[in-house]
């Protein structure tokens, strides 16, 4: 009688428990997860010459190249054709930077430089003076110096070896912010916090550990990816000092369940916490082999016949028996893999099956495909 009244207890106390959800929670700082609005990069673009290649810069055919040439010792006071001009130490380039948030005049910054042409290599060459615009088409840094560069080409004609990419390169430190772009905190009267993942739950997190920080509420959430703090409610001190004291809290972040797949490559990146519901899977291969064998045809002696070359076609169809995976319902991403390591199963069968599962409405979590 004990025995029974206890798993009745057990019972009733396993329904009152509430249903986990699928998805992760794990405790990180606010700065590790959302972005303060408008503390951002910027991308910034220029396009410039390398010069001091030994004979692997642009070929006559890159006719832009002579030209920005012709344009620099134009400007130089050298006045030359570029019709005339063939030179294979040169090489015209894009140059690419990124501008920090609060990036003052001055402020040194790594650029990105890689070949527009048909250069072999910029191995040893120098970049001119290049100014850096941004979506506005205004200037904010300029760029100059030597290239570094990851990989070398040697040799010449038929007779060469290439490491990695010789014809992109960095310049540490190349470039020197001209333009001040920077977001003036002092100016704004409400800050707002961006999540990285949009999730009501960790918005929610971040809201109330930030009013039980402050001892008010100075923080309310506005949608999942957004939460605004009335910085003037905060008492005393300046911007820069509420924003430290926020992004130092600790918060307890949602994240969803997610299945990553990359049809290219055949990879395939599972969450621990990834569920299925009750499914059955039948997997089977189908091969049909066409082939072709040519015979010749020998005439009879003292015949009229001709010699023939005939060929002969063979049509062979093979499929294996299906092979059958049944899970049950909450089955985990471990019993699915071990699943499909039985039957044998492929990356591409793998992202197939996966596909299926989720249109079938079994696969507890997002797939992305990238």
């Amino acid at each position: 009688m004990n025995r029974i009244l206890s798993s009745l207890l057990l019972l009733l106390l396993l329904r009152t428990l509430p249903a986990k959800a699928n998805e992760t929670r794990q405790e990180s700082l606010i700065r590790d997860v959302t972005s303060v609005e408008g503390v951002r990069d910027n991308h910034v673009l220029g396009y410039g010459m390398v010069v001091g290649l030994k004979g692997t810069g642009d070929r006559q055919q890159t006719i832009f190249s002579v030209q920005t040439l012709a344009n620099i010792l134009q400007h130089m006071g050298v006045q030359i054709p570029p019709a005339t001009v063939t030179v294979k130490n040169v090489a015209a380039v894009f140059v690419t930077a990124n501008l920090p948030p609060f990036a003052t005049p001055g402020t040194r910054i790594d650029v990105t430089v890689a070949s527009v042409g048909d250069a072999r290599s910029l191995e040893g060459g120098l970049l001119l003076l290049t100014p850096l615009y941004a979506a506005d088409g205004k200037t904010y840094a300029a760029a100059q110096g030597p290239l570094t560069l990851g990989g070398y080409t040697a040799g010449r004609g038929g007779n060469t070896k290439q490491v990695s990419h010789p014809t992109v390169g960095r310049i540490p430190g190349g470039g020197i912010v001209e333009r001040d772009s920077s977001l003036d905190l002092h100016a704004l009267t409400k800050l707002s916090l961006i999540l990285n993942e949009p999730d009501f739950d960790t918005a929610g997190e971040v809201a109330g550990s930030i009013n039980k920080e402050f001892g008010q509420s100075i923080a309310s959430v506005v949608d999942s990816r957004r939460v605004d703090i009335d910085n003037t409610a905060a008492g005393s001190g300046s911007v820069p000092a509420i924003l430290a004291r926020v992004q130092s809290l600790t918060v307890a972040v949602h994240h969803r369940a997610r299945v990553v797949v990359n049809e290219r490559t055949g990879t395939v990146v599972m969450g621990k916490d990834v569920r299925l519901g009750a499914v059955s899977i039948l997997h089977g291969t189908l091969s049909i082999v066409v082939a072709t064998e040519l015979t010749v045809s020998q005439p009879n002696p003292l015949s009229r016949g001709k010699t023939e070359v005939v060929p002969e076609q063979t049509v062979k169809a093979e499929e294996a028996p299906a092979r059958r995976i049944e899970l049950t319902e909450g089955a985990s991403v471990e019993q699915l893999v071990n699943g499909l390591q039985r039957i044998g199963a492929t990356a591409t069968d793998v992202i197939a099956i996966l596909q299926a599962i989720k249109a079938a409405g079994a696969l507890e979590a997002d797939l992305d495909v990238i």
